[in-house]
């Protein structure tokens, strides 16, 4: 059965792409898991709070929740195939895992909207958490990429969106959640614009001034087109977001990347990093280099508001903890 259909309700994985963004994530510290899960179960309450006041805002939050924080948090099953990131060591380049118990994935079309709920947030968490990266993003002129190029004019719309990203039938328990990967990349756009746009454009696999696709073997959008053995292509949700601090010299794009299952975006991943047949990487890497790396579940809403209760007391205590390197 399609993910789109009876299953329930979605966070706002599928809201559409705005101006303005959020992305926080944090460690749950020992003793802050009851916190956090009080928070959760609040937490539509206060995006409710913060946007009623702004119909035309968009404001929406998404939490997604780490492989390692999961077991602290709830008793009872676990999303099939939640596990922490998989670092990838190839030829040339590195995506590294790095620690990351919650996502919040803050969205609105004013960035003071997105800064007034994550404060509730934190006034909340503020004793319970560790703070690991805070990255606000903001949509460039025509939703480029500070590499020059429209990011995300290939994402799924309607029900193919939810059938690429909602979990369905596969893992009832947790129908209507989706999986959420994200890593934050750095470029170097001194190198990167020293290069001939016919170049970039190769890179790429897109003409930078109309964004018509280019049949270029190898490139960017080549190494992130996965198609099954049947010729079905899998599609991801990404809602990717410029940032930067310009007296820093710190430009970089945020990925986030929903889908239904995390294998299509490691798949991806594992294109870029270690090569497919005769390309060794994406040559995008040679100007843009991850300094995160996480991978989370986004329970279905109903999950959050009413989750299972929390693990018995010393439930787990003799296996080793699940930490990603690093945390």
């Amino acid at each position: 059965m399609p993910a789109s259909q009876a299953v329930p309700p979605t966070q706002s994985v599928l809201s559409p792409l705005t101006a303005s963004a959020l992305f926080l994530v944090v460690t749950v510290d020992d003793g802050g898991e009851e916190a956090v899960r009080e928070l959760l179960a609040d937490l539509a309450g206060l995006e409710r709070s913060v946007g009623f006041g702004y119909p035309g805002g968009g404001l929406s939050c998404v939490a997604g929740i780490g492989s390692a924080a999961w077991d602290r948090l709830f008793d009872g099953p676990r999303p099939a195939a939640l596990h922490p990131f998989t670092e990838l060591a190839g030829p040339r380049h590195h995506a590294v895992a790095t620690p990351g118990d919650l996502l919040f994935h803050l969205r609105a079309t004013r960035q003071d909207l997105c800064f007034a709920l994550a404060a509730l947030i934190m006034e909340r968490l503020r004793d319970a958490v560790t703070v690991v990266d805070e990255t606000p993003g903001f949509s460039y002129y025509d939703n480029r990429d500070l590499l020059g190029f429209v990011d995300g004019s290939e994402n799924p719309v309607g029900l193919a969106a939810a059938d690429a990203v909602v979990v369905g039938d596969e893992d009832p328990d947790f129908a209507g959640g989706a999986y959420v990967i994200t890593q934050k990349y750095l470029h170097d756009l001194a190198a990167w614009n020293a290069l001939p746009v016919e170049t970039q454009e190769l890179i790429v696999g897109r003409r930078k001034f109309d964004n018509v696709e280019l049949d270029q073997p190898g490139s960017h959008v080549d190494l992130n087109t996965i198609t099954d053995p049947d010729g079905t292509e899998r599609e991801i949700l990404r809602d990717n977001m410029p940032f930067g601090r310009p007296g820093s010299g710190e430009f970089g794009t945020y990925f986030i990347g929903y889908a239904r299952t995390p294998e299509v975006t490691e798949r991806m991943l594992r294109n870029m990093f270690l090569g497919s047949g005769p390309t060794s990487h994406d040559r995008i890497l040679d100007f843009s280099t991850p300094v995160t790396g996480s991978l989370f579940f986004a329970p279905a809403a109903g999950f959050l508001e009413d989750p299972p209760g929390p693990p018995a007391k010393g439930a787990g205590a003799d296996a080793p903890p699940e930490r990603s390197p690093g945390g």
